[in-house]
């Protein structure tokens, strides 16, 4: 242990602590901008500067570890002054406008400045030109120049942990900023849009296109039905951005809010989580029978970002993805078949929206595959969690105050299998309950495959399914997916059954979540899922009455001629751009 002093409060810290990591032990708040714990460490912003004494210069508190007797001030006057000028500074090359970012409020810049009483800028405000201008709005990724304070966050989660290297530093001097590597567009990047990079940066630089106002136009059309689902991991956090307990933002008063806005019909997407855990399930054991896995393992497909990264950085092992169409997107297709028939409507009026966890879902609804020719898009438009908490604020409506109300049937009813395709590992172990039961006609310990749980990014099981051992593998985070996928290649692993999500955590770490700067939320909100699972009272998808209502009205069974048609997808019916280096 080392022992030292910050503010005149004794300290004892190990060794290799950073001052700003011992000053936190003490109650000691230090601001600080570009610093994300393991992650970008690197001192960029200077915010976190402190005084040492006997050092003539002031140190970045983020990266200077501990030493023995050392005598620190966080905000004295020189430290105070320092400060000050550096974020004024950043805000000279910064878009103030901050009533129209969808970052106010939630700005840790803007959150300093107001703490250091910042009121006028004493510096010529010189933006940086970027290509802002050029950028291509209709992208669901969406990055502002003028904002960008260059932290260098998001060029750190993107090479760190999803190792995609989308974003790199361009210029020089008063002119340097962050943009898209290798002087691409973002349309011609291989950029998986997980969303990584909006949830890191500490401001409105980078966010999702915003597709409320396209929302607003549906509500208003008395000629269609609206129709919305709330996807699995969206009930651990959508309060978070409206101030909301965790025991307050359920998926009951969600409901009521959003019914408030103005929709028709509120539904769950744990009811296509469960059909697609029959219709993948199903699909796993047909290829596991045929002895097609012998070869190289069969991959969940419900994470779009997961089959982005395949189709761009592995592109010749697409054939082994799962052929199931999302959850998102089964929800679309059977709402606008089976739920419209039950309701007499025509398909073409119904309007129907997801509630997404996710960035690469606005990607997803919009693919050419996702298109029928007798209703149009299984999905009219998605928004993530940030987006909804703001049209819940736009109308003025008040959560907390609301009763709480169930979704609408049938499409609303789920089990706690599809609850916990929001967390890492959560569609593995859904999957193999009902698997489980398919091969044996009867249901194991709901908790039995619950290996596949945990926070590691890379994660392996074997389990025996009456007699027959199926290695099943879990990852999460694209850099441990690239590391899995290696070494599949290198036949230095071999698996029969692989769930891979694009997002560390999984869904409930998706790049369309609440943002809270400096904290990862992945497995906080995953446990919450799990912790609905184990209060469920059913547990398996193939228990699911609406699901078998489905199928015993409509499709008939999985993989039947019609499921085919409506709940699977050719993954080579659409393209884009490969990694660098990459060959179709």
């Amino acid at each position: 242990m080392v022992n030292l002093t910050i503010n005149g409060i004794a300290v004892s810290a190990p060794e290799g602590t950073t001052i700003k990591d011992a000053a936190q032990m003490a109650g000691i708040y230090v601001p600080s901008l570009c610093y994300f714990k393991d992650l970008n460490e690197i001192g960029a912003c200077r915010v976190c500067v402190v005084e040492v004494e006997g050092e003539s210069r002031l140190v970045p508190s983020c990266n200077t570890p501990v030493q023995e007797g050392m005598v620190v001030r966080t905000n004295s006057p020189r430290v105070r002054e320092a400060r000050r000028t550096n974020v004024e500074l950043i805000l000279s090359q910064h878009d103030c406008h901050c009533p129209t970012c969808v970052r106010s409020g939630n700005c840790s810049l803007q959150t300093i400045a107001n703490d250091l009483g910042i009121v006028e800028n004493p510096y010529e405000t010189e933006l940086p030109k970027g290509v802002f201008a050029q950028w291509n709005k209709d992208f669901p990724l969406i990055r502002d120049s003028k904002k960008c304070i260059k932290c260098m966050r998001c060029v750190q989660v993107c090479d760190k942990i999803q190792s995609l290297n989308i974003w790199d530093v361009t210029g020089t001097g008063g002119r340097t900023t962050v943009d898209v590597s290798l002087n691409r567009l973002i349309n011609e990047a291989d950029c998986s849009l997980c969303g990584q990079c909006i949830t890191h940066c500490p401001v409105g630089a980078l966010r999702e296109r915003d597709d409320t106002d396209r929302v607003r136009e549906a509500l208003a059309d008395p000629d269609v039905v609206t129709v919305v689902q709330i996807a699995p991991a969206v009930r651990t956090a959508w309060g978070e951005g409206l101030g909301l307990t965790h025991e307050q933002a359920t998926v009951e008063r969600l409901a009521a809010s959003l019914r408030r806005v103005g929709f028709d019909y509120v539904f769950d997407t744990v009811f296509s989580a469960d059909l697609t855990i029959m219709e993948e399930g199903t699909e796993f054991l047909e290829r596991f029978k045929s002895g097609e896995l012998k070869e190289f393992p069969m991959f969940t497909s419900c994470c779009p970002g997961w089959v982005r990264f395949m189709k761009s950085q592995y592109p010749e092992y697409t054939k082994f993805l799962s052929t199931s169409k999302s959850p998102q997107q089964m929800f679309g297709a059977t709402t606008k078949t089976w739920f419209a028939q039950k309701i007499g409507v025509d398909p073409k009026k119904i309007f129907c929206l997801s509630v997404m966890p996710c960035t690469a879902k606005k990607s997803e609804c919009d693919l050419p595959t996702m298109v029928n020719e007798a209703y149009g898009k299984d999905v009219d438009l998605v928004l993530t969690v940030r987006e909804v908490d703001r049209l819940i604020r736009s109308e003025n409506i008040k959560p907390a105050e609301l009763p709480e109300e169930p979704c609408d049937s049938p499409l609303g009813e789920g089990t706690g299998a599809g609850v916990i395709f929001g967390a890492t590992g959560g569609v593995m172990e859904a999957a193999l309950r009902s698997a489980y039961f398919l091969v044996t006609g009867k249901n194991p310990d709901a908790d039995a495959f619950k290996d596949v749980r945990g926070c590691e990014g890379w994660r392996e099981a074997t389990f025996d399914m009456a007699g027959i051992p199926v290695r099943c593998a879990v990852a999460s985070g694209l850099g441990n997916t690239r590391r899995l996928m290696e070494a599949l290649k290198a036949g230095k692993v071999h698996y029969d059954f692989v769930e891979i999500m694009a997002c560390p955590g999984g869904c409930s770490g998706g790049g369309g979540q609440p943002i809270q700067d400096g904290k990862e939320m992945a497995y906080v909100r995953g446990e919450i899922l799990y912790g609905l699972d184990k209060l469920a009272n059913v547990r398996f998808s193939h228990e699911n009455t609406a699901v078998q209502a489905l199928y015993n009205e409509y499709m008939e069974k999985p993989l039947s001629h019609r499921a085919e048609e409506l709940l699977h997808t050719d993954h080579f019916g659409w393209s884009l751009p490969l990694a660098p280096g990459k060959k179709a």
